[in-house]
């Protein structure tokens, strides 16, 4: 870790001191720890966002991974990040090794982390950078918040939760009845909101004003099973799409680069625009009139607050298939569908694709999934969280079980 990483710490920390002998108080300081994909950082640019409303004066920073999707999204953010060099947990023996090997640096960069900023509250949000950010914590005696975000935790949040201070889940965990006491619904950042109408959203990308558009989304790192779904569908239906314009957000690596997505849709005589990645998500689902979507817990949140009839493909390699549990509450209340990714397109065309045409084709049915949506409660997680770190406020989730939450407070 160089030294640069760490040039705004320095900052942060001769601020407090100086403050200090004018008598006035330190300001707050938060650190939000996760990273990996774009599911754990953009929950975390939603606090951020919500703390710097509270309180101008807070100084968040994340600790993240040191994939380039972090280091996009947040600088995207101008938010101020420190990458913690941990490794995911495998036990592929080369792959253990680096995973060792990574625990070793990522513990001293996350002591490091946390002398330079002397955090208030620890956020955890999930994945690999966690474990040894939450280590640190317990070892400097900073209070830890861990905000769950899929309905089946993973193997982080599951040794975090040990730990922690305090347990929220935004999603129900029917997995693992207990796991967190307050269900407070996804944090999700405003530029996840559709800004406008949606002849403006689609006017900002390029679309025509008019024509319904289907949107097709693998989240920040693309869906390679989704794009090749798109070509297939491209090629084997192109009627279907007379009236229609596609919206694909293919991911920043696709196999084969973004023009043979392009000349796929372009071939067939569909009207699309293919796009690696958009930070501004808002505009895409504002312009969306129905979408094909993994089922991440912000993909699935974002769909529900903008409204948007999905249907959700689950990430076909994970073993407890918690994608699927996440979409499940939209499913039941008639907001969405959810069908399983074959990841063979001839196989997806049959089933996947098949969900998708039948909704192009039923109006009514779209417009009963958006009433249905749109009676499902507003997020106000990313308010919670920002209150909750900052004053100690009570959180307002359910409690698993039914009920209000009315858990203790816990000072920081």
């Amino acid at each position: 870790m160089g030294g640069a990483a760490f040039q705004f710490a320095s900052s942060m920390r001769a601020a407090p001191e100086a403050s200090g002998r004018a008598g006035a108080p330190r300001p707050r300081s938060i650190v939000l720890a996760g990273g990996g994909t774009g599911g754990h950082i953009s929950p975390g640019l939603a606090i951020a966002e919500r703390i710097g409303t509270a309180d101008p004066s807070a100084r968040v920073v994340f600790a993240c991974s040191t994939r380039a999707v972090d280091a996009s999204m947040l600088r995207d953010a101008a938010a101020r990040f420190v990458p913690i060099r941990a490794e995911p947990f495998s036990l592929n023996p080369r792959r253990l090794l680096r995973c060792v090997l990574g625990l070793v640096r990522a513990r001293r960069d996350a002591d490091r982390l946390l002398r330079e900023c002397r955090p208030d509250w620890v956020v955890s949000l999930g994945g690999f950078v966690t474990p040894p950010v939450v280590a640190a914590a317990r070892r400097a005696g900073v209070p830890v918040l861990l905000v769950n975000l899929d309905a089946t935790p993973g193997k982080a949040n599951r040794l975090v939760a040990r730990y922690a201070t305090k347990v929220v889940s935004a999603v129900p965990v029917p997995s693992l009845p207990g796991f967190a006491s307050a269900v407070i619904g996804m944090p999700l950042r405003r530029i996840a909101v559709a800004p406008a109408s949606t002849e403006l959203c689609r006017a900002e990308l390029g679309l025509d004003l008019q024509a319904p558009v289907l949107l097709i989304t693998g989240a920040s790192q693309g869906a390679q099973s989704l794009n090749e779904l798109a070509c297939e569908l491209a090629h084997a239906h192109p009627a279907a799409f007379a009236a229609w314009q596609v919206l694909h957000l293919c991911g920043p690596s696709p196999a084969g680069g973004v023009s043979r997505y392009e000349r796929a849709w372009r071939e067939a005589g569909i009207r699309a625009a293919v796009i690696p990645f958009l930070h501004r998500m808002g505009v895409a689902w504002g312009a969306a009139e129905l979408a094909v979507s993994r089922a991440g817990a912000s993909s699935v949140a974002e769909a529900q607050c903008n409204q948007v009839p999905t249907v959700f493909a689950p990430y076909p390699y994970h073993k407890d298939q918690h994608q699927r549990e996440n979409a499940l509450p939209l499913v039941e209340a008639g907001g969405a569908l959810v069908e399983t990714d074959r990841i063979d397109p001839q196989q997806n065309l049959g089933g996947l694709g098949a969900r998708v045409l039948e909704l192009m084709n039923a109006p009514e049915r779209r417009a009963q999934m958006r009433r249905a949506l749109a009676e499902l409660p507003p997020p106000s997680s990313a308010e919670q969280i920002a209150d909750f770190v900052l004053r100690g406020s009570e959180f307002r989730g359910s409690v698993a079980g039914g009920g209000e939450s009315r858990g203790a407070v816990v000072a920081g």
